[in-house]
């Protein structure tokens, strides 16, 4: 437990110093290496040996080419990135066609595309809500991700744990209950509004939350709903590969958590769900 407790008080001094620096390179930089480090973890998941590390510098060179670029710049580059990827790949399998299995291959591709797209969302809020306009409005929808995903994983712990008697999931996650489930739900809801309320209380007029009072609440508590059960998805996925491959955790790399994985496998679709949202409102004019 105390370990569990130290990792937090690190992990939270971390997320705080990147917050900080939300509108500088450190935040593409330290989420960039995230989604490596996410991707490593399943490709060593699936069975990948260091030596096979050459099949993963491709998905680790477009993870940090995408996160540190944007925009127009990102448009022009994502196409061939992609392409001279894939091409590479394709040439380790002809290569190697009797070692390399096409399946493993293929997962940690697929994982990759998955981690890179939910860790592109956080680093696109920034983009997409500049400093000068927007103020820190960045740092709030960064923490709405976080808040959905924790929040939900903390309510359906805590009410799964009490009342829980009806399985989910008993084969994926033979913990997991529906009772927990609804508990995720309202964990999710009760964790975005008292981001919310805090961050508008500390910020003021200072953003957009101001002049969003009338439509934004009832937005959130649906958003917040439907996070929370993109957030049992991402959770029950990330535990199927690991039941699969009989693997207990994802890494070490949070003493007491696990792995990357472990910590932010809620976050998967939450963060795009957000991000979408977000470019809605922006391209309608509702922010």
């Amino acid at each position: 437990m105390k370990t569990r407790i130290l990792t937090s008080v690190v992990g939270i001094g971390i997320l705080a110093t990147v917050l900080l620096g939300v509108h500088t390179p450190a935040l593409p930089v330290v989420v960039g290496l995230i989604a490596i480090i996410a991707s490593w973890e399943a490709f060593h998941a699936v069975g990948f040996k260091t030596k096979e590390l050459y099949l993963l510098l491709p998905v680790a060179v477009v993870d940090m080419m995408v996160m540190l670029t944007a925009g127009e710049t990102l448009q022009l580059i994502a196409i061939p990135l992609v392409t001279l990827m894939a091409v590479y790949l394709a040439c380790c399998l002809i290569r190697k066609s009797q070692e390399i299995s096409f399946e493993k291959l293929g997962s940690v591709v697929f994982f990759g595309g998955v981690a890179l797209l939910s860790f592109y969302s956080l680093r696109w809020f920034a983009y997409a809500l500049p400093a000068e306009t927007y103020h820190e409005d960045a740092v709030y929808f960064i923490l709405l991700c976080l808040c959905f995903a924790w929040g939900g994983d903390t309510g359906a712990y805590f009410i799964g744990r009490f009342f829980g008697k009806h399985k989910l999931a008993p084969i994926v996650s033979p913990k997991k209950t529906v009772e927990g489930a609804f508990g995720g739900v309202l964990g999710s809801i009760l964790g975005g509004l008292i981001l919310t309320l805090i961050f508008k209380a500390v910020m003021g007029p200072d953003t957009i939350l101001a002049q969003t009072e009338s439509w934004y609440y009832p937005a959130l508590v649906a958003m917040g709903a439907v996070a929370s059960v993109l957030g049992m998805v991402g959770d029950l996925f990330a535990s199927v590969i690991k039941r699969q491959h009989q693997i207990k955790d994802y890494g070490n790399i949070f003493p007491g958590h696990g792995g990357v994985l472990d910590r932010f496998d809620s976050v998967l679709f939450i963060a795009p769900l957000v991000a979408g949202a977000v470019r809605l409102a922006l391209h309608f004019g509702l922010f």
